[in-house]
């Protein structure tokens, strides 16, 4: 291990291109998540389904920064906890989070759509979910997520039975309040995850200043509401992060081109 880097050897020709380029991702997803200030050091986690293997995902080592996370760092963990594959991380033996695993399986499990969960803990994503009123509708961008969904804290995500309940209050919705806990996206791509994960930080963090003013809030009409919804859902527009993932993808590559190592 050099000084300020983790060094692992590269995974590249041990996986199929397919994998590779997931793992890409998954890492460059991680830079973002840190650079838009989403992440909490080594908690919280971004996992991806491995192409072609329906019962895999991959997820961080449990005490990586996000920031430095690589292609060549991820477990591949099946839906049941076995570890299918993990690198060679020395000294650290780096494994996965169990909370992580057990809140990220269980929407991989229920929604085979899904390629992609992102979790978080921001400060305005724990503030939102301790709020009764949740996330209110007041700016446009939040009025994509007038039909979010809400699961009720149960404790630290240590028992399994509690993916049953999650994924009941998930339905079939891309973005969920974890209530006194953060914010958790789900996408068919990466690309489309983190950009419902980056509009429901900024509609938390929008709500919180607005409310901080102590004035009243500007109401919308509710059908104005439900057009605005509607306009955005998938029938209406092309699927999310289709046109920003390859811009995002040459900014990590100018901040860092280590993600892709």
């Amino acid at each position: 291990m050099s000084f300020g880097r983790l060094q692992l050897a590269s995974l590249k020709d041990r996986v199929s291109p397919e994998e590779w380029q997931a793992r890409i991702d998954l890492a460059a997803c991680y830079r973002l998540i840190a650079h838009y200030g989403m992440s909490d050091m080594m908690a919280n986690h971004i996992t991806i389904r491995v192409p072609g293997e329906e019962d895999a995902f991959l997820t961080n080592p449990y005490g990586m920064m996000y920031e430095e996370m690589t292609a060549s760092c991820f477990l591949k963990i099946s839906h049941d906890g076995e570890i299918l594959f993990k690198p060679d991380f020395g000294d650290l033996n780096y494994g996965f989070n169990k909370p992580g695993y057990i809140l990220h399986s269980a929407v991989h499990k229920a929604r085979p759509e899904v390629g992609c969960v992102i979790h978080t803990h921001t400060p305005a994503g724990m503030a939102i979910s301790s709020l009764q009123c949740g996330l209110l509708p007041i700016n446009q961008t939040a009025m994509r997520f007038l039909k979010i969904s809400y699961h009720d804290y149960m404790g630290v995500v240590l028992n399994m039975d509690e993916q049953e309940i999650l994924v009941r209050d998930l339905g079939n919705a891309e973005a969920m309040i974890l209530r006194n806990h953060g914010l958790l996206t789900v996408g068919r791509t990466v690309g489309e995850a983190f950009n419902w994960m980056h509009r429901l930080e900024t509609s938390c963090r929008a709500q919180l200043a607005a409310m901080a003013c102590n004035t009243p809030l500007q109401e919308v009409p509710q059908q104005v509401l439900e057009e605005t919804y509607m306009n955005y859902q998938p029938q209406t527009r092309r699927p999310y992060g289709l046109m920003e993932w390859p811009g995002l993808l040459r900014m990590v590559e100018r901040m860092d081109p280590s993600f892709r190592e």
